[in-house]
């Protein structure tokens, strides 16, 4: 049945939730006992809403030696919505130390399940939903800060140039606005969501003669001086290895404050 045909709350919500509700795909639980392979714990963390209404119990299997979530699971109990969170929480919280799926945020959620770029995945009548996951999710991650962590804040996948390629063909040949598309795509893709991690933001701005990328930190990373470092050159990296082998990125300065 098509969400358009469903009753009400159903029409609010976007097609990719409404597929994670009807075929979640990381529904299930894992044993305490069940895992075979040392240095792997099972984490099991269960949470009931203030009403008594709602439940959630989340499975992690993690890795005693790093901290890393290698698969998880969940139940639900209640309204449609929090099926559809904590199935898509589960994917995003593989191969994540417990300390990265901990700074996960309502909106990162959100994102991962909407149809189109500004449309709301979840209606606000869901909200309380969607923060009841990533609550269920913090408990059971709270039972690994035992687990040491080597490097709270390891190296982004977008420094690792050797893995990327792609440039994108007949730059010359496209529009300013198609140019500042591809870019923004890329962004959105494959840097926002690791920066989301640290509760930061960014937004491509502006292109400037076809190679001079003015960009707009948001949240955390205003005030990270990485943004300026570490962070800017792994961002200039990948878009000369996606899209054009001479673009020059540069942030707003006017919104920085360190």
């Amino acid at each position: 049945m098509n969400a358009e045909n469903q009753p009400y709350p159903w029409v609010s919500y976007s097609h990719l939730l409404v597929e994670r509700i009807l075929s979640p795909q990381n529904g299930g639980v894992f044993k305490k006992h069940s895992i075979s392979l040392r240095e792997m714990r099972v984490v099991i963390a269960q949470k009931w809403d203030d009403l008594q209404e709602n439940c959630l119990i989340f499975y992690l299997i993690v890795d005693e030696t790093d901290g890393v979530i290698v698969d998880a699971k969940f139940q639900a109990f209640g309204m449609s919505p929090l099926i559809g969170a904590a199935d898509i929480i589960c994917e995003m919280a593989l191969r994540k130390t417990y300390s990265q799926a901990r700074r996960f945020t309502a909106q990162l959620v959100d994102k991962a399940l909407r149809d189109f770029d500004h449309t709301p995945a979840f209606p606000v009548s869901a909200s309380v939903h969607l923060s009841h996951a990533l609550e269920a999710l913090d408990m059971a991650c709270q039972k690994c800060v035992d687990i040491e962590i080597a490097d709270l804040s390891p190296p982004s996948p977008i420094l690792t140039s050797s893995e990327v390629s792609g440039e994108m063909p007949e730059w010359d040949l496209l529009s300013p606005s198609e140019r500042l598309k591809c870019i923004r795509d890329v962004i959105e893709k494959e840097v926002q969501p690791y920066i989301a991690l640290d509760a930061g933001g960014i937004q491509v701005q502006e292109l400037k003669n076809g190679k001079e990328v003015i960009v707009a930190y948001q949240g955390a990373c205003t005030t990270c001086p990485s943004s300026t470092g570490a962070t800017l050159s792994a961002i200039q990296e990948i878009l000369r290895a996606r899209v054009y082998p001479y673009l020059v990125v540069k942030p707003d300065l006017s919104l920085l404050n360190f």
